[in-house]
């Protein structure tokens, strides 16, 4: 065994010949520059993903539209005519589709980040690009398929009795905001899912309870602070909390991204100022907290 002394001339020795440790963790602006210089090959992967994910199926790509469909009406006739979730819900249809629809994205964005790096590990041990380009490729496949399915969604909005409005031109930006946070949270979840063996066993525990706690076939702020009553105009029924709680629940990036979408998409809905600049922050702050996060274990992936 080599001693410390040995151990330190060696590295000295490499130094002065300029070696530096094979897969080393370049600086951030260099790792940016690298992953700008590999966009080409982000973009033929995640399409060849979006092809040969439903090539096997009869039905093909149809089921990332069936999907989200499917799950509205589950839970339209369990939460929305069983539980009455409906309860002083204009449009209560497009409110539940809408919001299927829109945490949809991010739910897939997060399963398939967390897969991203342990799923890919021959592919990360045979050859050298930046690791960020898998959970980048993931979460553009599933903004693809988003794509599809937002345009089935303003279908169905307008046969619900939803009509366009200049403020369907604010859509893109909504869409744009929550892909930057898809991005931030596909890369957290793609290291640790690279870590933690258990992780895909764990995630959709934690996924349901994201989406029961979104407002996704619920009003958070008629379940937590109340309806307004006609003859008063204060809050009854619901919880009875105060609003600062409906307000907390709002920070929860995937319901102020539904809550954004509900408010360009149907008329009569009209959620606090709260969650445009919930979504704003989310989706800044995600994606930079996200790419350094997974940018510290660079070194890392594919090893052992």
């Amino acid at each position: 065994m080599s001693s410390a002394p040995e151990q330190e001339s060696l590295a000295a020795l490499a130094t002065r010949h300029g070696l530096r440790r094979a897969m080393a963790r370049p600086d951030m602006h260099v790792y940016l520059r690298r992953l700008w210089e590999r966009r080409h090959f982000i973009l033929v992967y995640a399409t060849s993903r979006t092809a040969s994910k439903y090539s096997a199926s009869a039905l093909g790509q149809l089921w990332q539209v069936l999907t989200p469909l499917l799950n509205a009406g589950i839970y339209w006739v369990m939460f929305g005519l069983v539980l009455g979730g409906h309860d002083h819900i204009e449009n209560y249809p497009a409110f539940l589709v809408t919001g299927m629809f829109v945490f949809t994205f991010s739910q897939r964005s997060a399963s398939a980040g967390a897969k991203s790096v342990s799923g890919n590990l021959s592919l990360i041990r045979a050859l050298h690009f930046p690791r960020a380009a898998l959970p980048l490729a993931y979460t553009l496949q599933e903004l693809r398929q988003a794509a599809v399915s937002m345009g089935v969604l303003l279908v169905l909005v307008v046969v619900m009795g939803e009509f366009p409005t200049w403020f369907w031109l604010m859509i893109p930006v909504a869409l744009l905001l929550q892909t930057m946070f898809n991005t931030g949270l596909s890369l957290v979840l793609a290291r640790v899912g690279a870590s933690l063996r258990d992780m895909n066993q764990l995630l959709p525990f934690v996924l349901r309870t994201w989406l029961y706690a979104s407002g996704v076939f619920f009003s958070i702020q008629y379940k937590i602070v109340g309806y307004p009553d006609p003859a008063t105009g204060k809050p009854v029924g619901g919880v009875g909390l105060p609003q600062w709680v409906a307000d907390v629940m709002y920070l929860n990036p995937a319901a102020s991204t539904i809550e954004f979408m509900r408010d360009i998409l149907i008329h009569a809905y009209n959620p606090r100022p709260v969650v445009w600049l919930s979504c704003a922050f989310w989706a800044v702050a995600g994606l930079l907290l996200g790419l350094w996060y997974f940018w510290r274990a660079e070194d890392r992936y594919g090893r052992g």
